[in-house]
């Protein structure tokens, strides 16, 4: 059995999701290459995509010099900006990305896809060509979900919030005329793409996006299963706090509160919620610990210690383990590996009751879930951790987190789908 997982790039979180996939099936002797737009990370079997030369006839090499030149001497304007282009620059701050269907690459044209018996889709926004693949593919496809984006006329999440009123609560979006009709646009075009796909299945991370896929019009008559992320229970495991405080330089005699600080400005991710209560729960013994890149938005908040940006597996498990909660501020989201990574360190979780967390996440056992989505919810349950002793059992959470998104368990999951579906192909 031959797996080709498409992906457009090998650093992000889905990509990590993506290439844990690729190794855990290598382990279990699955022949798995991973297709590649954009390949900077050196993995076994990972191939970038190289696209044929385009073949220009001799008037077309004629009439791109004659362009080419009269833009170098300015009698020619160069057009920087695509309708598209245009449309994507004028969305409102704080929105989660939007991407088109078309491309300009075809992935049937290349070996590793034609060598395959099975192709495996993954987050594939700027590089899957909606209509040349599905009018030209002729092999069975498995398509993972990182995001609503397949589904959906181009946003990545139908983000129902933006921004946050007085009272501490999340604004209502209210979409433009021109996000509609592009949305529009594009759902036809990806409606009429995916006529053409017989043989297609669909994988959620998360049971709320795989019930969001099977109520939207794309995806409603396509088979849609459950299989949640996994990660390495070995280089995701609990270290002995007083060591990691220690190797990070946190102090030993305070309450740490974790979070991600990477895309403090994304409205999805809600860091202005955790700001707004940490900033109203007044306990001199607590600090945030913030990992990711310097932003401007950490400079006024008090008792922070910032850590930068963290691409090491095994000093992440480090982190985890040196925190007394990890809280995720999400208004929306599929099955968040840092949730996954918290816990398999054994660290509990605060966060907003919404998305893949909700999952994840069971109240009173392995974390605390908010009663709404709201400053003065996330505070109550920041409070409630800090102010009684822990009652959250490290080595339980732990446990159960291994049993359910161990590497092995999702990698088992995906060669029983693959199997599956190549001998209904097959007979």
């Amino acid at each position: 059995m031959k797996v080709l997982i498409v992906n457009t790039f090998d650093r992000g979180g889905a990509a990590n999701s993506c290439l844990r996939l690729h190794r855990a099936l290598l382990e279990s002797v699955t022949d798995s290459k991973v297709l590649l737009r954009d390949k900077t990370k050196r993995i076994n079997q990972t191939i970038p995509f190289n696209q044929p030369p385009v073949q220009f006839s001799l008037i077309e090499k004629i009439q791109k010099k004659i362009v080419r030149i009269l833009k170098q001497l300015k009698i020619l304007k160069t057009n920087t900006s695509t309708p598209e282009n245009k449309f994507i620059a004028s969305r409102r701050n704080g929105l989660e990305m939007f991407s088109f269907p078309n491309s300009p690459f075809d992935i049937t044209e290349c070996k590793e896809y034609q060598d395959a018996d099975i192709i495996n889709l993954h987050w594939v926004a700027n590089f899957l060509d909606y209509r040349t693949f599905f009018e030209r593919n002729t092999k069975p496809v498995v398509w993972t979900l990182h995001d609503m984006n397949p589904f959906t006329g181009g946003e990545h999440y139908l983000e129902k919030y933006l921004g946050i009123d007085e009272e501490g609560f999340p604004q209502k979006r209210i979409l433009s005329v021109e996000e509609l009709q592009n949305s529009d646009k594009n759902q036809y075009i990806k409606k009429k793409a995916l006529l053409n796909c017989t043989n297609l299945t669909i994988v959620a991370p998360s049971q709320w996006l795989a019930n969001e896929a099977k109520k939207s019009e794309l995806f409603k008559s396509r088979e849609v299963v459950c299989i949640p992320y996994g990660l390495d229970s070995d280089i995701f495991a609990p270290r002995d706090k007083q060591y990691s405080r220690n190797l990070l330089n946190i102090p030993l005699d305070k309450k740490v509160i974790l979070f991600v600080a990477d895309s403090i400005s994304n409205n999805r991710k809600g860091f202005v919620f955790l700001k707004k209560a940490f900033e109203q729960l007044e306990m001199q013994n607590v600090v945030l610990c913030a990992i990711g890149n310097k932003n401007s938005e950490l400079e006024s908040v008090n008792n922070i210690i910032e850590l930068g940006p963290i691409y090491d597996e095994r000093l992440m498990s480090i982190v985890y383990s040196a925190a007394d909660v990890f809280v995720i501020p999400s208004l929306m989201d599929n099955l968040p590996n840092t949730v996954l990574e918290s816990l398999m360190c054994g660290t509990p979780v605060i966060g907003f009751p919404v998305g893949g967390i909700v999952d994840m996440v069971q109240h009173g056992e392995n974390g605390m879930l908010t009663k709404d989505i709201s400053v003065k919810s996330l505070l109550e349950s920041l409070q409630e951790f800090l102010k009684s002793d822990s009652v959250f059992d490290s080595s339980q959470i732990r446990i159960n987190a291994v049993k359910k998104y161990d590497l092995k368990v999702q990698a088992l999951e995906y060669k029983k789908i693959f199997e599956t579906i190549l001998a209904n192909t097959n007979n």
